[in-house]
């Protein structure tokens, strides 16, 4: 009897878990197979297929011996993503608010920079920052109030009340207020969420274009943020550029940041991404085709709610180029500091002295350097200059200066050559036989082949004596820089063959070099006519001894004399040495080349070079280079600028005599006279030929 009790229970107990058991099968068939449960019923939940960019690795930027100038550091950034942030305003305003809270939370205030609000409301009313306004981000502000049925008067600004509404129905549109105007915000946080938002319209925020809300964050505060799994939260890496030489070829290396409104077009047929980093000036620039590389592209599949359900890469990102420069940084660490060096002693000279305009004044100058073989460019200094790593903190400073640390003078400015310009002159005399090696011509003082306009040597005034400088040929000329044997010698040439000789020479001309440059002013007949002007007779004489129109940049200068040497062959400047990929494997690599030519005789190239190598020798510049360790070429030349103002200084020089490496120029703006601007020139020597390179 009892056991047939127990075998009832037994019988009970093991149909009602049969019969759980086949519930519980049935409603997972229902949901896994058959069915839908109440989310899948909906279009929300249908999968949503989007790609993210991978942003490649940019290229580091090295020196000729393989020194990194620019590298990367790697950081974190929280953004917001359009396609998966909900889209009613209330919560959305909810995740920009814990996100900025809980960054404010964990000590990361400087994680978060709270955008620009054009918006001033005092007492009831409203007024725009007019400043804000001229901003590309304030005339989209224009076209949003304007779509917003809010147009601005023809004058371009908006009548009080109308701004009022338009600023009210801003706050409507960010869910800040209700329809009945009542604040839905405290006072703080309104502020805050009204100038994000904002920024976020202005930046174009949408599925295309995602907003950055936190730079450099730490892992810890990622993981704090998303342990909510906030929907529309992401977090990319970004790569930081490094300068390991701060404050060392500044005007050289540039900048990057974001692709402004006027370049988006020409990036994106380039296949840019919108919010990509690309060169803004500089080699940075002048390189971005090798230092950009290839994003790569992230495929994310989410349901309706941003719940990612698969995400995988489906294009791998190739990293940039390295990009190695031609010049040596230890070379261009001493040329910037041999010249703001110079600069100062120049300054300090003049202003010891009871002359006045003797070099007190100066200021500012430019100091290049080239190869004598290939034009490849050893080093660029430009002085005043600045701290790339700290431009963003000093650039309101740096637009103030009346300085202008920003211009690179050394390939921007444009000087007058003074009596630099001689050698060149010689030259074509010598080549065109209007005068031989041994031709003697008597300086007489004051010129007076032209009854309009006689010029006098510099010598024959009251500071020397009204002296002269007698019978001199084409090597004492130039020795003692002669301009009433350049006068003669420059009528008979003629300013058409001076031009011709000069703009093989490269003078007026592009150097080459992968930088923004200016190309200068050969004075002429046809730069008179392109200005409506008229070539006198007289003016020749001027341009002979390197005055009347001409500018020219100091890396012109440069690669003006590296012609001369090499028998009237001009090599193009280049700063780029080489490119290599991530594994170190070259994949270009830069040749020497002649961009143009003009046929100078050996014996012409021997005569300039043995008149330079007397200027450093015996003649203006032998108090420089007095007892110097090798023989060197020379030549000094100075060039009034105004009667307010002390004349500007130029020299120029290359080493060895026997066999030249390197041809340098330095100009130094106000410096009195050419000779003192040699003291840079011979410092920069001191290092290439005798520090080994190191420091």
């Amino acid at each position: 009897m009892h056991k047939r009790e127990h075998l009832v229970r037994y019988v009970c107990l093991a149909g009602f878990f049969c019969i759980v058991c086949l519930i519980f099968i049935a409603r997972l068939v229902s949901i896994q197979i058959a069915g839908q449960d109440y989310y899948t019923e909906t279009s929300r939940t249908k999968p949503y297929t989007r790609t993210e960019i991978i942003q490649a690795q940019r290229g580091n930027i090295y020196d000729c011996n393989g020194k990194a100038l620019i590298s990367n550091a790697f950081s974190y950034n929280i953004y917001l993503d359009a396609g998966s942030l909900p889209r009613d305003a209330q919560k959305r305003n909810d995740i920009l608010l814990t996100v900025v809270g809980t960054a404010k939370q964990y000590g990361k205030e400087e994680s978060f920079s709270m955008p620009e609000n054009p918006f001033t409301v005092k007492g009831g009313n409203v007024t725009l920052n007019s400043a804000f306004m001229e901003t590309v981000y304030g005339r989209r502000l224009t076209k949003l109030l304007r779509d917003l049925n809010f147009p601005p008067q023809d004058d371009g600004t908006w009548e009080e009340e109308k701004l009022a509404d338009g600023y009210n129905a801003l706050q409507l549109r960010y869910g800040l207020i209700d329809s009945d105007g009542d604040a839905l915000y405290n006072k703080e946080d309104a502020a805050l969420l009204f100038a994000l938002r904002l920024d976020m319209e202005l930046h174009n925020f949408s599925a295309a274009e995602p907003y950055t809300i936190l730079t450099d964050v730490s892992v810890e505060l990622i993981s704090r943020i998303l342990e909510g799994s906030t929907r529309g939260i992401r977090v990319s890496s970004e790569t930081e550029r490094v300068y390991n030489y701060p404050g060392t070829a500044s005007h050289i290396l540039g900048r990057v940041g974001r692709i402004t409104e006027k370049e988006a077009e020409y990036y994106k047929e380039l296949g840019y991404s919108m919010d990509a980093i690309v060169g803004v000036d500089g080699a940075e620039k002048a390189f971005e085709q090798y230092l950009h590389g290839v994003d790569g592209e992230l495929t994310i599949v989410e349901d309706g709610y941003g719940n990612i359900l698969e995400q995988y890469v489906s294009r791998e990102p190739v990293a940039g180029q390295h990009v190695y420069l031609t010049i040596d940084v230890e070379l261009q660490k001493a040329a910037e500091k041999a010249l703001a060096d110079n600069i100062a002693m120049i300054a300090e000279k003049g202003a010891a002295t009871d002359t006045p305009l003797d070099g007190e004044d100066a200021n500012a100058g430019a100091l290049t350097a080239v190869d004598a073989k290939t034009g490849a460019v050893l080093a660029i200094a430009s002085y005043p200059t600045y701290d790339l790593s700290q431009f963003s903190e000093t650039y309101a400073d740096l637009i103030q200066d009346e300085n202008s640390p920003l211009f690179n003078r050394a390939l921007e400015g444009t000087y007058a050559p003074g009596s630099t310009f001689k050698p060149g002159v010689a030259a074509a005399a010598l080549q065109e036989g209007i005068i031989t090696p041994y031709s003697e011509i008597q300086d007489l003082g004051q010129y007076t082949y032209y009854t309009d306009y006689q010029p006098k040597c510099w010598i024959y005034s009251p500071r020397y004596g009204k002296r002269t400088h007698g019978y001199v040929n084409v090597s004492e000329a130039l020795q003692v820089s002669c301009n009433y044997f350049f006068y003669e010698v420059g009528r008979q040439l003629t300013i058409t063959k001076i031009d011709e000789y000069c703009e093989k020479y490269g003078l007026g001309q592009p150097t080459g070099i992968e930088l923004s440059e200016k190309t200068g002013i050969l004075a002429g007949p046809k730069y008179r006519e392109e200005n409506g002007k008229i070539w006198y007779d007289g003016d020749t004489l001027q341009a002979a001894i390197g005055q009347s129109d001409h500018l020219f940049t100091p890396l012109q200068i440069n690669m003006y004399i590296t012609t001369l040497l090499a028998g009237g062959n001009r090599p193009n400047a280049h700063i780029l040495k080489e490119t290599r990929d991530y594994f170190g494997d070259v994949l270009y690599e830069a040749q020497p080349e002649v961009v143009d030519s003009i046929h100078l005789d050996d014996l012409v190239v021997r005569t300039i070079q043995n008149a330079m190598k007397d200027v450093t020798e015996n003649g203006s510049a032998a108090r420089v280079f007095v007892n110097y360790p090798i023989a060197i070429g020379g030549k000094t030349g100075t060039a009034q600028v105004s009667e307010n103002s002390s004349d500007n200084a130029t020299f120029i020089a290359f080493a060895p005599f026997d066999d030249p490496q390197i041809v340098a120029t330095c100009v130094i703006e106000h410096g009195a006279n050419g000779t003192d601007a040699g003291f840079a020139v011979r410092d920069l020597f001191n290092h290439y030929f005798f520090s080994g390179g190191e420091e």
